[in-house]
């Protein structure tokens, strides 16, 4: 078999696999879905916690797939699997080998953050390609100059920044690369960055609006997530702790590679590696080592100096090119003892990464006996909830509110789609028509023993209680206990005006 048809059949035979499983095995979708599903509904230039393009592509798929969650699932495939696809082109054009290409395509594909994230479908996942290809598109206009190239780099650029604000640290790197060594400096000089710009800036007009409309609502919550250090020892443990996490993530990579040198060529590695890698244009060599670590560097200085604590997650799209470092700076495949071991390890790890996803459907409930998201019996919910509000109401329920989870739900499946009016709160709502809400009343749901609604409602409705609850049971075959869902009916002309803070 020629190496481009084995990356081939990798590349879209691993990702087929990921969205297979939990589509056939998940009784529900995990909770970014959920959310993602839940703002799509509303079409906006943003939402509470992410700019908008994860949940238009959830909301995409949902119109495609004629109303079913599991189109989630598939994002996630497509998504890594174009990454494969750009992996595969970078190293092409960095001049190394197809088998090269193939082995950084299977690397790459054993790191953790591309194994049992998957069926989780959000914007960590859906920077995959968006940092595979704007790394791709910059290699060929420094190769080329061509304005097409520039062009799409502006809108993949775009795409990205709709997709999550952490794309800025790979403007930012592809920025300083341009500035720092001078013969690439000269491109400054063409009309193509420029052009790359511009484009880039147009398409952002519209989010760039909608954050101002709302006071910078996304932002707000980006800022919220990273948590700031107590005391200097917050300085130090932080960023070594991210920096562990990876080479963590990464424990798959050096297991491979192991079981491909063998005993013999751990000892004899070093000198056997540098009669394989000095053959490569300085230059690509450069390119690959500066997009391989400057992010993690700028990532692991800010949080020394801010003693801010990243979320381990950020780092998914930061490593895509750790296949193609491995490959290139260790001289695999050329090193190989055993390649057919470092093959079958590869595929030994995907196994026991796919095992999990299908235990945490099938069986985990069995030996956990706790509630679990995937199980949660959304649609019998969100049935019940829409049957008591047209029996009260003699309406169709239009707008539901509570935390995310049991508001999110009953907007994704019950009849008619409600909007999801989010902890009642019109700046975490910013799509919310007050006045509409008035005219069609509003159930406010949430889960637990407890009688009284969440806080955040009750500052809204003092003293108010449920006006009733039931109990269901979990989709699985397990003892998982029942779950008790609550709703309150705020009927047409009773809303609290929330104010938008």
């Amino acid at each position: 078999m020629t190496a481009s048809r084995a990356a081939l059949l990798y590349a879209v035979g691993l990702p087929l696999l990921y969205a297979l499983i939990p589509t056939v095995t998940f009784p529900g979708p995990p909770l970014d879905v959920v959310e993602g599903f839940a703002w799509g509904r509303e079409l906006q230039f943003g939402y509470t916690k992410h700019p908008p393009m994860q949940a238009w592509l959830l909301e995409a798929i949902y119109r495609l797939t004629g109303g079913h969650y599991f189109g989630g699932y598939w994002l996630s495939a497509l998504s890594v699997a174009l990454g494969y696809l750009f992996i595969w082109k970078i190293c092409r054009h960095l001049g190394m080998s197809a088998w090269q290409g193939f082995w950084s395509i299977v690397l790459t594909s054993v790191t953790f953050y591309f194994t049992l994230p998957l069926p989780e479908f959000n914007p960590n996942i859906l920077q995959i390609p968006v940092w595979t290809g704007m790394i791709l598109l910059f290699l060929r206009v420094l190769e080329t100059g061509r304005l097409a190239d520039w062009l799409l780099l502006g809108v993949l650029t775009a795409f990205g920044l709709y997709t999550k604000y952490f794309v800025f640290l790979l403007v930012g790197t592809i920025g300083l690369y341009i500035l720092v060594f001078g013969d690439v400096r000269r491109v400054l000089l063409t009309p193509g960055p420029w052009v790359c710009a511009i484009v880039c800036l147009i398409l952002l007009v519209p989010h760039a609006s909608w954050l101002l409309d709302t006071d910078f609502l996304t932002l707000q919550y980006a800022a919220s997530r990273s948590k700031p250090a107590s005391s200097i020892i917050g300085h130090l443990w932080n960023p070594l702790n991210f920096l562990l996490a990876q080479i963590g993530n990464h424990a798959g990579i050096f297991l491979v590679m192991i079981a491909g040198l063998g005993w013999r060529g751990l000892k004899d590695f070093r000198s056997a590696r540098d009669r394989h890698v000095l053959d490569a244009p300085a230059r690509k060599d450069r390119f690959l080592l500066w997009f391989a670590f400057v992010p993690l560097g700028v990532v692991l200085l800010a949080s020394a100096v801010t003693g801010s604590e990243f979320e381990h997650m950020w780092g998914t799209p930061m490593f895509v090119l750790s296949g193609i470092a491995a490959a290139r700076f260790t001289g695999i495949p050329a090193l190989w003892q055993h390649p057919r071991r470092a093959l079958a390890a590869a595929l030994a790890i995907q196994l026991i990464f796919l095992s999990v996803i299908f235990g945490q459907a099938v069986l985990e409930p069995y030996w956990k006996q706790k509630q679990t998201r995937i199980h949660y019996p959304a649609s019998a919910v969100a049935e019940e909830m829409a049957r008591i509000w047209h029996e009260d109401q003699n309406t169709d329920l239009a707008y539901v509110a509570g935390d995310m989870w049991s508001a999110a739900n009953v907007a994704l499946h019950a009849p008619n789609r409600p909007s999801m009016f989010y902890l009642h709160s019109r700046t975490l709502s910013p799509w919310i028509d007050i006045d509409d809400v008035q005219k069609k009343g509003l159930m406010i749901v949430w889960r637990g023993d407890r009688k009284t609604p969440l806080r955040e409602f009750l500052k809204y409705y003092p003293g108010a209680v449920r006006q009733g609850s039931r109990t269901f049971g979990y989709l699985s075959g397990a003892e998982i206990p029942e779950v008790t869902v609550n709703w309150l009916i705020i009927p047409p002309g009773k809303v609290a005006e929330a104010p938008v803070n």
